[in-house]
């Protein structure tokens, strides 16, 4: 398997083009999770922590769909080709990189 690079970012805090839509960062794959993976900075009691916390891990991963981008993103870099030299890049409302490093 490749090894898969992600950027996490949130379309809130994108630049926007000329025609004022958000313009995500250059990447080979975009994935939007704003409509496919609940926020787990819903759960209150982990704001405070990263995503290499363990608690965080454990509700990143219960959240449904995630478990399936994760796959999807493994079978991806499992192609033959593999992934471009960029990086995939996961997008939701704002960064979610308590969602990135769940996924560790």
């Amino acid at each position: 398997m490749h090894p898969i690079r992600l950027i996490s970012f949130g379309y809130l805090h994108l630049p926007t083009g000329p025609d004022g839509s958000p313009v995500p960062p250059a990447a080979d794959r975009i994935e939007d999770v704003r409509d496919r993976l609940r926020d787990p900075a819903a759960a209150r009691d982990i704001l405070d922590l990263d995503g290499l916390n363990p608690r965080v891990q454990d509700i990143v991963l219960a959240t449904h769909g995630a478990r399936e981008l994760l796959a999807n993103l493994t079978d991806y870099a499992d192609l033959p080709a593999g992934p471009a030299a960029s990086p995939s890049a996961v997008g939701a409302v704002s960064s979610h990189k308590k969602l990135l490093l769940g996924f560790r």
